[in-house]
C-alpha cells in the first residue's frame, strides 16, 4: 500500500507491502531510514534546518524542522523495532530553486543538509547515500520490505 509522506510530515511502517512516498523536496528534505533486518522503515519531508525561529510552530509541528523532526523519525523507528546500528539513511532533496543566474539568498537547502549533517556526526549516523543540491525537484520513496529507495526529477527515475 502506498502511503503519501506531505510536507512537514512523517510516516513509518513495518509492513513489507508498504511504500513511503514523498513528493516536491525541493529545497525540504527527504530524509529515508530502513532497517532491512527488522524490515521497518520511516520517510521524513522536512522544510527548515531549525526550529528556534519559531518553537511554537516546533512544538505543533516537530517534522517541519530538521533538528526536531529527525531525533521522532528515529525514536518512532525505534519503537517499531529497529536498531540503530543496522539503520541504512539516503536523503534528497536541498536544492536551490532559484533560477539560473539568480543568487539564492536564503539557501535554505544547503542549510538543511548542513543542520543534518551536523546532528547525524554528533549521534554518530552516517548517510548511507543522498543526492542533494542542484535545482531540481525530487519525489522519493522507500519500499519497506526491500529497503530500496527511489528517486524521480525531470521524469527520470533511479535508485539511491
Amino acid at each position: 500500500m502506498k502511503h503519501i509522506v506531505g510536507v512537514a510530515d512523517m510516516k513509518v511502517s513495518s509492513h513489507p507491502d508498504d511504500v513511503l512516498i514523498t513528493y516536491a523536496l525541493g529545497s525540504c528534505l527527504g530524509i529515508a531510514i530502513h532497517d532491512p533486518v527488522a524490515r521497518v522503515g520511516g520517510l521524513l519531508h522536512v522544510m527548515l534546518p531549525l526550529s528556534t525561529i519559531d518553537p511554537a510552530k516546533a512544538k505543533e509541528n516537530p517534522y517541519m524542522f530538521v533538528d526536531t523532526g529527525v531525533p521522532r523519525l528515529f525514536i518512532e523507528c525505534y519503537k517499531a523495532g529497529a536498531k540503530k546500528e543496522r539503520l541504512v539513511v539516503k536523503v534528497a532533496g536541498g536544492a536551490s530553486l532559484q533560477g539560473h543566474g539568480e543568487e539564492d539568498h536564503f539557501q535554505i537547502g544547503k542549510r538543511n543538509f548542513l543542520m543534518l549533517r551536523k546532528l547525524f556526526w554528533k549521534n554518530g549516523v552516517l548517510i548511507n547515500a543522498h543526492d542533494v543540491g542542484g535545482q531540481d525537484s525530487r519525489t522519493m520513496s522507500l519500499h519497506i520490505g526491500s529497503g530500496e529507495v527511489l528517486l524521480r526529477a525531470n521524469g527520470q527515475e533511479r535508485r539511491l
